[in-house]
């Protein structure tokens, strides 16, 4: 099973994978959502929805619903 961005526990870093589902909307492409970005999760809404983001220096918040479609590569801390 592929990690996506809802796996993402705060404070943890990844590089995004795959973003080819169609349930991704094209703004969060243009907004840096793309394969070979870092992303950094910032933290998270109450009841886990939405997540705040760091992607490439670009703080965005996803749904949960939109962010299992993302899939990561975790990186292992420094």
């Amino acid at each position: 099973m592929q990690d996506t961005l809802a796996h993402l526990k705060r404070g943890e870093k990844a590089i995004i994978t795959d973003v080819s589902s169609i349930h991704i909307p094209l703004k969060l492409l243009e907004m840096g959502c793309l394969p070979g970005n870092a992303v950094k999760l910032l933290q998270l809404a109450p009841f886990k929805d939405p997540m705040y983001l760091n992607i490439n220096g670009t703080h965005l918040a996803i749904r949960k619903e939109t962010a299992i479609h993302i899939q990561i590569e975790k990186i292992e801390h420094e």
